[in-house]
């Protein structure tokens, strides 16, 4: 009996040990894989020495073993993007990014640096604290900046992210110099929270450029939407007039698609000495300007263009827009054929906008037209390179222009620009003035971005061009977008009752067909035109010329040169790396056009109407 009451005695506590163990077994378990939390991102962003060039980011990391595989790794990878969207450039961003490192709990945890743009953190942690700098002394609207006077962000160019959390919302904690009061950004604030921004996932934040300062602000309402323009440098304007103009383009431009798709939109306006320019982004747009850009009528009208233009691109690009153009991949070229519609259909919008606005007389608009028209023909290039091929070389040479580019390149945004108008007369004629490119533009937005949530296709932004012209457009496309073929400008302008004419004076004078530039009191060759005589007798870029039949030159080149006959030859002495050389060059025709439109004799009464209907004269 004393025997199996120990027995029974230990049974029972091999029982409840046993129970106690499974039970301490499954609760461990249970605490080494919890209900997944989300992982979080928030991006602290200081800038303590400005006058340093440097940001400070802090890139706090949570819950993000899972979703990272970090247990499984052994390791995260951080990246930074190579280029931002809307400037088709690989353009390097991790170049500017020093002092990297980790931390656990406090602790500097293993990294080290494994592509040109990605670092790996040897950690398998739920949370993970990065701290870099990044210099910032390019002001552009593509890079970052930051001095005594303000701070600029391209995100593209300063937060990093993990692959695998680009869709995980995120927060900037945003903690100026401790001199400067603004913050003007298109993120969303974190109410209560004094500069704390928030994004739904990468992609918007990388849209969202920031301004950090004591710019001055105004704002105005433009089709129901709040609009605030933050100005940054010293600038006279007029605020009210400036003002009651932005919102005239702002809502000009929202008639196109008949929607505005924000709750609010932000200019960010930098005032610099020289240079100029936009990026585009989701609700918001930077540009850049001169410091007097709004003291003469035609300086004023210029910048208006530029916010016709960058304003636009809220609906093309960023909503319609080619396949290819997002979800972006940030460490690659993002390939597309259609920059000529994405860029160069929005600078065709950007003068469209201001002639229905009533900031361009319809006499006007048509210089504007002819002058685009003029602009691409006289650039040889014209006959080398397609717009769509203009589309796709842009990441190697749209931004990596030499002294040759002229010769064997065309602007995806200049001739696109005419591609725009174009293909807004083929709708009109086509449709007998029922539709306009208005009405394609109102249907890709509709079908694509809102119906299918996606870019198109090349094939599919034809067809939809063909349906709204009621016919096929194989001239336009053939010829007009994928050739480097003369296109007949005239079949386009004789429904609306238009001729486009050569003006350029007839002159017996040669042509040299270099162009030159002035260093230290040299003539030094800058460019040199395909087909010209430069060209084909062998002047080079790079030569300084030194006389023109024995007369020396300066900076009067043009005179020695003008009057000079066609077939004349000249005895041209250069200096070439050093060595003179003489060289005999023939004049040839000058091949320089100036096209102006002008109205066909004895018009219809169809083209006057098909005219008043493209220019919406009422």
């Amino acid at each position: 009996m004393k025997k199996n009451a120990r027995l029974l005695y230990l049974l029972t506590v091999w029982t409840l040990f046993t129970s106690h163990k499974t039970s301490a077994n499954l609760t461990l378990f249970e605490d080494e894989n919890p209900a997944a939390a989300s992982p979080s991102i928030t991006y602290v962003l200081s800038m303590n020495e400005p006058q340093t060039h440097y940001f400070e980011v802090e890139m706090q990391l949570k819950n993000i073993a899972t979703a990272t595989n970090a247990k499984k790794n052994g390791y995260v990878d951080i990246k930074m993007p190579v280029w931002t969207p809307g400037s088709y450039l690989i353009r390097e961003y991790a170049k500017n990014v020093e002092a990297f490192t980790a931390q656990v709990n406090g602790k500097t945890v293993p990294s080290e640096k494994v592509r040109k743009n990605a670092w790996r953190v040897y950690s398998t942690d739920e949370n993970l604290t990065i701290r870099y700098r990044v210099y910032a002394n390019e002001l552009t609207v593509r890079t970052s900046f930051v001095d005594i006077d303000h701070g600029y962000v391209t995100p593209a160019s300063m937060f990093m992210y993990h692959d695998a959390l680009k869709k995980q919302p995120a927060r900037v904690v945003v903690q100026p110099y401790k001199a400067w009061k603004n913050v003007a950004t298109g993120l969303k604030p974190v109410a209560g929270q004094n500069y704390t921004y928030e994004a739904s996932d990468y992609d918007i934040l990388v849209d969202s450029p920031i301004e950090i300062g004591n710019h001055r602000t105004f704002n105005f309402t433009a089709s129901n939407v709040p609009h605030t323009v933050a100005m940054f440098g010293e600038v006279d304007y007029n605020e009210q007039r400036l003002a009651a103009d932005y919102k005239r383009v702002c809502e000009t431009a929202a008639t196109v698609v008949g929607e505005h798709p924000c709750e609010n939109y932000t200019f960010i306006v930098h005032h610099i000495p020289q240079g100029g320019g936009g990026l585009e982004h989701l609700n918001s747009t930077t540009l850049e300007t001169y410091r007097n850009a709004y003291a003469t009528e035609s300086s004023y009208k210029g910048f208006l263009t530029l916010v016709a233009h960058e304003y636009f691109h809220l609906w093309n690009v960023k909503r319609i827009r080619p396949i290819a153009l997002g979800p972006f991949d940030y460490e690659n070229e993002n390939y597309t054929h259609m920059l000529w519609l994405s860029e160069g259909c929005t600078s065709f919008y950007e003068d469209y906008i201001l002639r229905r606005a009533g900031f361009h007389t319809p006499e006007a608009y048509l210089n504007v037209v002819a002058n685009d028209i003029t602009q691409i023909e006289n650039q040889p290039g014209v006959r080398v390179q397609s717009a769509a091929e203009s589309s796709w070389d842009a990441w190697i040479k749209g931004y990596r222009p030499n002294e040759n580019s002229s010769n064997t390149t065309i602007s995806y945004y200049s001739k696109g620009s005419v591609l725009g108008t174009l293909l807004n007369l083929s709708i009109l004629a086509g449709s007998n003035g029922e539709r306009n490119m208005d009405d394609l533009m109102r249907y890709l937005y509709n079908e694509y971005y809102k119906k299918q949530k996606r870019g198109f296709t090349d094939a599919e932004f034809r067809q939809a061009a063909e349906q709204m012209a009621g016919r096929k457009l194989d001239d336009f496309f053939t010829i007009g977008v994928n050739s480097a073929e003369p296109i007949n400008y005239n079949a386009y302008f004789e429904p609306v009752g238009l001729r486009l004419t050569n003006v350029a004076a007839k002159t017996q004078d040669g042509f040299l067909g270099a162009g030159t530039t002035v260093q230290n009191g040299k003539s030094v060759v800058s460019s040199v035109r395909r087909g010209s005589a430069a060209y084909t007798d062998g002047l080079n870029v790079g030569d300084e010329i030194i006389s023109v039949d024995d007369v020396r030159v300066g900076d009067d080149l043009l005179r020695l040169v003008s009057g000079r006959r066609v077939g004349e030859t000249l005895k041209v002495r250069v200096n070439r790396a050093g060595l003179i050389r003489e060289l005999p060059i023939t004049l040839t025709q000058n091949p320089l056009v100036s096209y102006r439109l002008e109205p066909l004799q004895d018009q219809t009464p169809a083209q006057k109407a098909l005219y008043n209907r493209w220019l919406y004269i009422k």
